[in-house]
């Protein structure tokens, strides 16, 4: 067996165990992890230790899974989850055992396991390395397979395969033939899983390196029309005339450029969302052209149902959103400093720099090639030349405010915001009218026309 060296702080823990008389092995990603010659310091333990046993061999202990077996114990700062060796049984709710019961040996636990990768142990404090299931070999090749049958492993929990998806775009693996026959079958088992389940999966492989790899392999085994069928829909949806790929193509590509350029989540996200209203909104012209007109708010509404179905949170939900709504802008050199005001003011300056993210990456979609940055810098500049000469652009920038329309005669209800936005339409065709003797004198002016 191989040995494996073992950081100080595992073999001072284990210690603890072994003066106990049990046994204890650092089991799980971590394991993989080293085999890939990454560190990692998110650290799991199996042990023939009961959780009442463990409770008693350390000071601060957290029975967070004791009904699985699983307590955490807290040590020199560290948190760390220990297991006690279990099998489990059936799994009606297509993720978690009806029941467990405890195992006699680390290999009987391994078998549990969903992926060889996954099945790997260390012994502690020894270092030396249990690999029943040749997983050692499989990270060598790069390969995802599962512990036994695959067919088997999928039916009792169906989030394994969109683990499966997730590891294949995070680690550049490659799922065997088994691993891949098995998905299809096992999708009444996946519809079961907890939607906030699957968001993690897809979360991390959208905040993979190749998202793409994941994407393509959900599209091949029906994972992407059980958990994204408005993506799914957008196979097929050509773009002659625009774009060099189908609506599908485009968008993976977009979000693969996204994750090339380290750009954040929700960029990924939008780039991945931003053209699912094309299926609904496409007319084909008499020379086949394609055109989508209004398909960002489509797809607005289409990514909207995504975040709710998968409980995004409001923050992240808004950005994905609000991106996808702006994603159509169309700068041109001749715009007045008053449109691009309104621009602003209407995308909002937080969303700029992640906006135009996003357009470089639906751009490289487009053709499948790097993008020309100029177009953008050329906005960008112009943007932060408006923007240096005044910064009037919402409400709260403003000279005056509800209170001084009020002071005026403006009756308090719904007539104030209205006064108080085509102030703001006034100071952004003219910044020089942000003064309080002016606006009021626009102010009054106009509650003597219309109110």
């Amino acid at each position: 067996m191989n040995k494996l060296a073992v950081a100080p702080i595992l073999k001072e823990i284990a210690a603890i165990f072994s003066a106990a008389g049990k046994e204890v092995y650092l089991v799980g990603g971590s394991v993989r992890d080293l085999m890939l010659g990454r560190n990692s310091t998110d650290w799991d333990l199996a042990s023939n230790a009961r959780p009442e046993e463990v409770m008693q061999l350390f000071k601060r202990v957290i029975p967070t899974g004791i009904k699985h077996g699983t307590v955490t114990i807290r040590y020199k700062n560290l948190s760390i989850e220990v297991t006690t060796f279990r099998t489990e049984s059936t799994y009606s709710d297509g993720r978690r055992p009806d029941e467990i019961q405890y195992a006699a040996t680390i290999e009987e636990d391994l078998s549990r396991r969903d992926f060889t990768m996954n099945a790997l142990a260390i012994k502690l404090p020894q270092g030396i390395l249990v690999d029943p299931y040749n997983g050692q070999n499989d990270i060598r090749h790069k390969r995802i397979r599962c512990v036994g049958s695959a067919k088997e492993r999928f039916s009792e929990d169906g989030l394994r395969p969109m683990r499966a998806v997730r590891f294949a775009a995070q680690l550049g693996f490659n799922p065997d033939n088994e691993t891949i026959a098995a998905i299809p079958g096992a999708l009444p088992i996946t519809a079961k899983v907890a939607a906030e389940r699957i968001r993690e999966e897809l979360d991390k492989t959208i905040a993979s390196d190749s998202p793409q790899t994941g994407l393509v392999i959900m599209e091949e085994t029906g994972l992407l029309r059980l958990i994204l069928p408005e993506l799914d829909a957008c196979r097929g949806v050509e773009q002659k005339g625009y774009h060099n790929y189908d609506v599908f193509d485009h968008s993976i590509l977009s979000c693969a450029y996204a994750a090339k350029k380290a750009y954040s989540q929700e960029v990924r996200m939008a780039a991945l969302y931003h053209d699912l209203g094309k299926p609904l909104t496409v007319k084909i012209g008499e020379d086949e052209t394609r055109t989508f007109y209004n398909h960002e708010k489509e797809s607005v509404r289409l990514a909207e149902g995504i975040m709710q179905r998968f409980r995004y949170s409001n923050a992240v939900s808004e950005k994905v959103l609000r991106l996808i709504s702006a994603h159509m802008f169309h700068y041109e050199d001749n715009w007045k400093d008053s449109a691009v005001r309104r621009f602003i003011a209407r995308t909002g300056e937080d969303l700029l720099p992640e906006l135009f993210n996003l357009r470089m990456a639906d751009a490289a979609g487009t053709t499948g090639t790097e993008p020309n940055p100029s177009p953008i810098l050329q906005f960008k500049n112009r943007i932060e030349s408006v923007l240096a000469d005044n910064r009037v652009l919402s409400l709260k920038d403003l000279a005056v405010n509800g209170n001084d329309l009020l002071s005026i005669g403006v009756k308090p209800g719904k007539y104030v915001g209205i006064i108080l936005n085509e102030l703001l339409e006034s100071v952004l065709d003219d910044p020089d009218l942000n003064s309080r003797e002016k606006l009021l004198e626009i102010a009054k002016n106009i509650k003597q026309q219309r109110y």
